[in-house]
């Protein structure tokens, strides 16, 4: 139990439980990972990996794992949504390195060896999951193989098995980041650039060329000589099929009921409100009584003016243009909120610490003589160096030092130094132990207020809630379970119905979060069919109805032909374009001759760089191939047809040799950010996970 609750002091509250995702954080992009999904599995699994299914027992007994692993970590069971999201995505990420990634790491011939494993974990080419973790330091911070020997020895002893879960798990992320790390660096071999390709790379990009130019419109409105076949669009459709790829999808509609607070409530929490600021005004024991009445605990923050203005704007004006001890109550929509001065002192926003930590038996003797010892013009830095259990804080190039101080940047325990004198040692005790305090510097102080909140906000009462939700009822009665009633039911109701196109990860409506039941009734229903009440965060009342249900794979072509027919006639508008312009300047060499034929204006870029971004890419590539002198085009460009004249290409120096290398740099990072998702989509990954969280 004891080395238990070392990793959660030393790992702290804020840890994340996910040390293997953010090591591979740099090769994982999750919105790359989504694009290879599809719908293979069985509808009760959670996924499938390279053929593997993976059941919903198999996924959640990974979640227990690092669920427990995250209590380890922390000493708290509670989970926020968000570090609930982020044990799912490492559970499902393990998967996907057991079933998939380290298997092919392997089948490219890479291999992570055992004694390479033991060097990783105890010897000199420490993983950084080893030599940064806490639990394996020393009180130096440097890693300790007798810290690593004595937990090895508790997990041993650990009858609960959740050291065993921890040290298992650390061993695992040791192997699979190896294994990343070495594909990655096969793939950052492979992008070399030869001496060929960097003198072509360099003399592409210091090129640049006066261009003489004109531009030929393709037409706005529709050209009714240009059409578009049936035929034509369904070869197209056959031809690109792979264009057209969907995930399953709905097309929903839904009204949706906000249960707000009448003004019965409002006036309900008024009075509330009234009542308690009489005891507000003059209790002697703030903390207890805002527990009791207020949403807002009292907090030891000091404010200053300003500061309280993203509270309510009127406060900051009473408490400090006014200087009013008590403000009245202020109402801001259904809240309202009333304040009280509780302290004001003058005090600066920020101070420069420098701390010697002692600990074991005789700490607070040596404390006390230190401190003396600096008093009397002793050397921090070195009394530090000797003496202090931290070695690692040295802010300002002097060991002892931990830098800049706020009340938002604060180490617990050291709030007083906010108030310290400047140059005068003092001794204070924290959880890490003794320390031996010294403010060197301090920014000027101001006036800063300590400051009590009353606060309360008015809900809905059980007869308001009961009103939405015969809202509600009548609605859904008047719906009858079909698109037909609902459509009824909202010409009836005058409600307004809000069309839109989920997936099964589909958790939003709008602005109403954590509305994923809504999404699982819509994939549990067939198309035609609508809801009863699907009630929602207890205060939204959602009636949704199915209009079309769309499967996983390639889109129907009655539902994309329109989009075919789209890209199909502008394709055949350039082609208008480009051979009429071909016609008129039949047998013209120059490009002023050329422009009176078409009725278009010339224009001119000088020293345009045939790398120069948001220049069209039709007119930079015949620029970098036209003769000089020479008319040259027509040529088909986005958003027309292009004549050019090319004139002064020069060469010069502003594109370096760093600058090649950065670049090619930055392509290699982003070929290995797609490794996996290439990787997903050759093993056909499916993530069915929406489907239950």
């Amino acid at each position: 139990m004891a080395l238990l609750e070392k990793i959660r002091v030393k790992f702290g509250i804020v840890i994340s439980v996910i040390i293997a995702l953010a090591l591979l954080s740099f090769i994982i992009d999750p919105g790359t990972l989504e694009s290879a999904l599809n719908s293979m599995s069985s509808k009760y699994d959670v996924g499938k990996i390279d053929g593997k299914r993976i059941s919903y027992n198999e996924f959640q007994s990974e979640i227990d794992k690092f669920t427990t692993i995250n209590e380890l970590m922390t000493g708290s069971s509670a989970q926020s949504e968000q570090m609930q999201e982020q044990i799912r995505n490492a559970a499902w990420q393990e998967l996907v390195d057991k079933y998939m990634f380290v298997g092919n790491a392997q089948d490219a011939g890479i291999h992570v060896g055992e004694a390479e494993l033991v060097d990783l974990v105890s010897g000199e080419t420490l993983s950084p999951v080893m030599a940064q973790n806490p639990v394996f330091m020393d009180e130096s911070g440097n890693f300790s193989l007798d810290a690593l020997n004595s937990f090895i020895a508790n997990v041993n002893q650990d009858q609960t098995g959740r050291l065993r879960t921890y040290w298992n798990y650390l061993q695992n992320s040791i192997n699979t980041q190896q294994y990343y790390l070495k594909y990655n660096a096969l793939f950052s071999a492979g992008n070399y650039e030869n001496a060929l390709q960097l003198a072509d790379d360099l003399a592409f990009n210091n090129t640049t060329a006066d261009v003489d130019y004109c531009l030929m419109m393709y037409p706005v409105g529709r050209d009714s000589t240009v059409t578009v076949s049936q035929n034509e669009i369904k070869d197209y459709y056959n031809s690109h099929k792979n264009f057209f790829e969907q995930r399953a999808n709905r097309e929903i509609e839904y009204v949706v009921f906000e249960v707000v607070p009448s003004d019965e409530d409002v006036l309900a929490t008024s009075n509330d409100m009234d009542a308690a600021y009489e005891e507000f005004k003059t209790t002697d024991n703030m903390r207890a009584f805002l527990l009791r009445n207020s949403e807002e605990p009292l907090s030891e923050y000091w404010y200053k003016d300003g500061e309280l203005n993203t509270v309510n704007r009127d406060i900051n004006r009473f408490i400090f243009d006014d200087d009013e001890e008590i403000t009245p109550i202020l109402r801001s929509g259904d809240t309202f909120i009333a304040a009280r001065e509780m302290d004001s002192r003058m005090l600066p926003d920020s101070v420069f610490v420098k701390h010697i930590l002692l600990q074991g038996s005789d700490a607070a003797h040596l404390a006390d003589s230190l401190s003396g010892v600096i008093s009397r013009g002793g050397n921090f830095s070195n009394l530090a160096a000797t003496y202090s259990a931290d070695q690692s804080s040295a802010a300002d190039g002097e060991l002892g030092s931990i830098g800049w101080m706020t009340q938002t940047y604060m180490i617990p325990g050291f709030e007083s130094v906010m108030e310290a004198r400047v140059g005068r040692p003092f001794v204070l005790e924290t959880q890490y132990g003794t320390h031996v305090v010294l403010v060197t510097e301090r920014t000027k102080p101001v006036l800063k207020k300590q400051v009590a909140l009353l606060e309360k906000t008015a809900i809905a009462g059980r007869d308001t809630f009961n009103e939405y939700y015969a809202q509600a009822n009548t609605f859904a009665t008047l719906a009858d379970g079909s698109y037909e009633g609902y459509r009824r039911a909202v010409d009836s109701t005058k409600v307004y119905s809000h069309p839109m196109t989920i997936t099964e990860a589909t958790s939003s409506y709008g602005a109403i979060d954590n509305a994923k039941e809504v999404t699982r009734w819509a994939f549990g229903a067939k198309a035609g069919k609508s809801s009863e009440i699907i009630t929602v965060n207890n205060n939204y009342f959602f009636i949704a109805t199915v209009k079309k249900i769309n499967k996983e794979g390639y889109a129907p072509l009655e539902d994309v032909s329109s989009v075919i027919s789209q890209r199909l006639y502008a394709d055949k508008i350039r082609d208008k374009v480009l051979a009429d312009v071909k016609s008129k300047i039949e047998g013209i060499s120059n490009i002023e001759d050329a422009a009176k034929v078409l009725d278009v204006e010339i224009d001119r870029s000088e020293a345009l760089s045939l790398a120069a971004a948001g220049t069209d890419p039709a007119l930079l590539g015949a620029a970098s191939v036209a003769p000089e002198g020479t008319l040259y085009g027509p040529v088909a460009g986005n958003i027309g047809v292009y004549l050019l004249n090319v004139s002064n290409r020069q060469t010069g120096s502003f594109y370096t040799e760093e600058d090649a290398r950065n670049l090619a740099a930055q392509k290699a990072q982003y070929m290995s950010q797609l490794i996996l998702s290439v990787m997903s989509d050759y093993d056909g990954v499916v993530d069915n996970r929406a489907r239950f969280f």
